[in-house]
């Protein structure tokens, strides 16, 4: 069929009359599709800002119509054909070929007018929707190849579907990764593991901020220095990846950092530094309690006749982590509903490292690290009170003084 298609058109366009017949009738049908254009889009225009509606922004902006007014000189040729009856055929297969063509592009703009418009609403942050119209764009690109190797061939498209069968391995080679990519948006929203606006944390891929596109092939994260990192959709299946979402949705950031106190510095509490402890009002309670609880202790150790040393008292570093933990529990900017103690950790070569874990009541990022700062400010510069050292590593100040002694 495709030779003597191409043999009509040469009869044609060979013949003077037929030719300058033809070429008169394009100038007509291309003479209409401008003016037509440039009116109806001056049309649409008005109409579409007058609009609420802003899905017709976005057929606007996606140039919907613009895509499917090539059909008015496309069908004006198609319906001249019948000047040429010898070469109606020709020219009926060129028209579909071109319709096919228009139709396929005017439908994969709707979908991206379409997914943008779903972007605007609340419900594509948990529910992204473009990966699925990126798959249904490519299959009406397919089935547009499709068609129009049916009409030039003569045969049907579904036996040319039917033929793909045997090229099977190369197709899932040339397409593997939109496979995994639409598998892989399929889990994605099934488990709800990851939305537009979510920080999530993947550094295989040099990934830490928040995601600003969740797409059929990659998913696009703005990094906190305003970098771009691209994941291909189905690592995020693959591999392992930190989503900070239940932070954001809990409303608190957790406070995880150390004190270390230098070891050399703990000691029992004497009777002068208790007496000094007992004008700090977050300590009056709790000496009170102890001293009780220590004075039963020390009593029983006394009548049963044990050494002194199995008996018990206060010392500067337990007395320091009970302040810490009632100064920083009983600040406004601290979430009393959720875990918040002051721990001691494993000794290690530098020191006795003193943990605050807490949760503020904000999850920004610069009024979080405002509260955890003004947190430790306190605590480093009322240690000494209880006549503990922060440790730190000896700088060259340390050793400039010890050369002057």
């Amino acid at each position: 069929m495709l030779d003597s298609v191409l043999q009509d058109a040469g009869q044609l366009l060979s013949s003077e009359k037929g030719l300058l017949g033809f070429m008169a009738l394009v100038a007509v049908a291309l003479l209409i599709y401008f003016i037509s254009r440039r009116l109806l889009l001056r049309l649409f225009s008005s109409l579409v800002k007058r609009t609420r509606i802003k899905f017709d922004d976005f057929l606007f902006e996606h140039r919907v119509f613009e895509r499917i007014f090539p059909l008015i000189p496309v069908l004006i040729i198609s319906a001249g054909r019948a000047l040429w009856p010898n070469r109606a055929e020709a020219i009926q297969l060129i028209a579909n070929i071109l319709i096919v063509i228009i139709l396929s592009r005017t439908l994969t703009a709707f979908m991206r007018s379409l997914s943008d418009y779903y972007a605007t609403l609340p419900a594509a942050k948990t529910h992204p929707i473009k990966g699925y119209v990126q798959v249904v764009n490519l299959v009406i690109y397919i089935l547009a190849v499709l068609v129009a190797i049916g009409l030039l061939t003569g045969r049907s498209p579904w036996e040319l579907i039917a033929g793909l069968g045997a090229l099977t391995a190369v197709l899932l080679l040339i397409f593997r990764n939109t496979i995994l990519g639409l598998v892989a948006s399929v889990q994605i929203a099934g488990n709800d593991m990851i939305h537009v606006g979510d920080w999530v944390e993947m550094p295989k891929f040099g990934a830490d901020g928040d995601v600003i596109d969740i797409a059929l092939h990659t998913v696009q994260v703005q990094n906190w220095d305003k970098t771009i990192s691209y994941i291909p959709t189905y690592k995020l299946i693959e591999e392992s990846f930190k989503n900070w979402r239940g932070m954001a949705d809990s409303g608190a950031r957790r406070i995880k950092r150390s004190l270390v106190i230098d070891m050399n510095s703990i000691a029992f509490v004497t009777p002068e530094q208790l007496e000094r402890f007992r004008d700090i009002h977050l300590l009056q309670d709790y000496i009170r309690e102890k001293e009780r609880e220590i004075e039963a202790w020390n009593a029983r150790e006394r009548e049963a006749g044990r050494h002194p040393l199995n008996q018990r008292r206060m010392t500067n570093v337990g007395t320091f982590r009970i302040y810490a933990e009632r100064y920083v529990s009983t600040r406004a900017d601290i979430r009393s509903d959720l875990t918040c103690m002051v721990r001691q950790l494993t000794p290690t070569t530098d020191g006795l490292p003193l943990e605050i874990y807490a949760f503020t009541n904000t999850v920004e990022w610069v009024p979080y690290e405002h509260i955890q700062a003004d947190i430790f400010d306190h605590l480093l510069s009322i240690a000494g009170a209880f006549d503990l050292r922060i440790f730190q590593h000896p700088s060259g100040e340390d050793f400039r003084l010890l050369y002057k002694a």
